[in-house]
């Protein structure tokens, strides 16, 4: 069971309060008769000093209280060495024994409940040194900009502030004057101090050695290829992403592949082997995640898994279906099937013919031509897809993919790339065309691989995962309630960025069986976390990186070979009308 505790709350809490009163203790004057008292016994020069540091502890407090959240063990250690000296610091810079008493209560609360902050560190990358130095140096000008006008001597324009500002985070002096002897000095040693944590952190996070990020290795993608042949998924073989890292249950006859996003240790689809190992598995991801305090969460599993992660201590909500298509009874007749079979006659007529190939057949030459294609379509940088996208084309070991392509006059107009989907299946991978070319090419696509199946050896084929398809049908049929209604007018409406209602029509065209997907996440407070990680996944949601990732159209160049003893369906395919 997934252990919830209210201290790393209470404490990440306690800590931003205690953070935001040691700013407000360091920005203002000590009390006249504690200040005499201390001058009495302590240099003045000391008392600067204190209260520059007492600024710079509330500004490590604001920064560890996220730590603490996740009950990060680093966080932990960092927040008690700060929270000490900060209850010392408040004594000495003006006897503030309120402000100390308060740090000093925290400070007792983290040693006595040392066993809740376990968890690891996650894995580094070179972003997080931008991420840690742009939010060291806004606090920092923020709280030195609040000390220069509280401490001020009369007024002056905001620019000298700001001079002032940026001048002492570098160590030199600035324009402005200030209104009580000292005041220069504890503005002078603050900003000082703020700009030398501010360097020295993010000089240490950008030196230490960075973790590698989630890479699928090799001896571990063959073990899970033998668990897909053995237990065929529909969205098995996407888990074969590389950007992925996997557990394994003990017997090592299931497996759970997952990436971290934001904090979520993110599964898509199905534990890949055997399904009564599966509770083996989970319970190595529920534990790893635990070490690491990352929330678990499975995208587009299907019922059984959906049942099993329940069992584990997880929520299920259902999100949406997946399409699949028996092939051995698709046919184009019919009056259901009136509106495919129209898109496909018209471009065909329009001079397009597809071919459907494994990717075992394509020449390098095929290759380069079909990642550049696809690489200009793209409509952005970014490419999507986390749970029903492979991240890769034309690799040594993707022989048994499909390629369905449409050309006009020779030339590429459009692409589709199936993965396995055991020994008789496949599932669709991308769906990609020129953006000039007709309307129709991807049902024109669709029945081109639904009709060279035979060939193929196939008899079902998954197709695109409609969300919150049962709502959308559900909410425009006669009699539906107001509230369903309102709620597929949402779903139309969000339509516009995400395509959902689209995606549901253009699926619903090929008289698919509709199979039920959904996602698992450990409770209602963490099912928005989990939604935002799971659309930077997908990459609807993108943050600026240092370095553009490979995608789809820019792999490297692991080209396949000829090999004409497989099955295929090649040459020219012209869907019948």
């Amino acid at each position: 069971m997934i252990r919830s505790l209210n201290v790393p709350r209470i404490a990440a809490w306690a800590t931003r309060g205690v953070a935001v009163v040691s700013l407000a203790s360091a920005l203002t004057r000590a009390e006249p008769a504690r200040w005499h008292v201390l001058v009495q016994v302590l240099p003045r020069t000391l008392l600067h000093v204190a209260a520059a540091a007492t600024a710079l502890a509330g500004v490590l407090l604001l920064l560890l209280a996220h730590g603490l959240r996740r009950r990060k063990q680093r966080a932990w250690l960092g927040a008690v060495v700060v929270l000490a000296a900060a209850t010392v610091l408040h004594v000495v810079k003006g006897l503030d024994v309120e402000e100390a008493t308060a740090t000093g209560l925290l400070l007792l609360l983290l040693l006595r409940n040392r066993a809740v902050f376990s968890a690891r560190s996650d894995p580094r990358t070179r972003w997080v040194v931008v991420q840690a130095g742009l939010s060291l140096l806004a606090l920092s000008f923020v709280v030195g900009l609040v000390l220069v006008r509280v401490r001020l001597a009369g007024s002056a324009p905001w620019s000298e502030q700001v001079e002032q500002v940026l001048a002492g985070l570098v160590g030199l002096g600035g324009p402005v004057g200030f209104r009580h002897e000292g005041d220069a000095d504890v503005v002078s040693f603050t900003l000082a101090g703020l700009g030398l944590v501010t360097a020295v952190v993010t000089t240490y996070l950008a030196l230490r050695p960075a973790e590698p990020p989630p890479r699928l290795l090799p001896e571990e993608e063959q073990r899970l290829r033998g668990l897909l042949d053995a237990h065929p998924d529909s969205l098995g073989y996407f888990n074969l992403r590389r950007d992925k890292s996997v557990v394994w249950a003990p017997s090592g006859k299931a497996a759970v592949c997952y990436r971290v996003v934001s904090g979520v240790a993110l599964v898509s689809g199905d534990p890949l082997g055997d399904p009564e190992a599966w509770p083996g598995a989970i319970a190595q991801l529920l534990q790893l995640a635990e070490e690491h305090a990352w929330t678990p969460a499975v995208l587009g599993c299907g019922e059984r898994a959906g049942r099993a992660w329940r069992r584990a201590g997880l929520d299920v909500l259902e999100i949406g279906d997946e399409a699949v298509v028996d092939a051995r009874d698709f046919a184009l007749d019919g009056r259901a099937m009136r509106g495919v079979r129209q898109a496909v006659a018209r471009i065909a007529r329009a001079g397009y013919t597809s071919r459907v190939r494994r990717t075992s057949e394509l020449s390098a030459e095929d290759v380069e031509e079909i990642r550049a294609a696809v690489d200009a379509w793209r409509s952005s940088e970014t490419e999507r897809g986390f749970s029903m996208a492979l991240g890769r084309f034309g690799d040594a070991d993707d022989r048994d993919c499909v390629l369905v392509e449409a050309r006009r006059d020779g030339e590429l107009r459009a692409i589709l790339h199936f993965v396995p989907w055991g020994r008789d299946g496949l599932s669709l991978d991308v769906m990609r065309r020129d953006r000039t070319a007709d309307n129709g090419l991807n049902e024109f696509l669709i029945v081109a691989v639904l009709q060279a199946a035979a060939a193929l050896g196939v008899t079902q084929v998954s197709l695109n995962f409609a969300v919150f398809r049962q709502a959308l049908a559900s909410g425009e049929r006669l009699g539906a309630g107001p509230l369903l209604r309102a709620w597929r007018g949402v779903l139309v409406f969000a339509s516009r960025w995400f395509q959902i209602d689209s995606l549901y029509r253009f699926n619903a065209k090929f008289r698919p069986t509709w199979e039920p997907r959904y996602c698992c996440y450990p409770g209602p407070t963490h099912l928005p976390r989990v939604m935002l990680a799971a659309l930077e996944a997908e990459a609807f949601l993108t943050w600026p990186r240092l370095r553009r990732a490979r995608d789809w159209g820019s792999a490297p160049p692991r080209v396949v070979g000829c090999d004409r003893s497989r099955s295929s369906a090649s040459g020219q395919v012209t869907p019948s009308t």
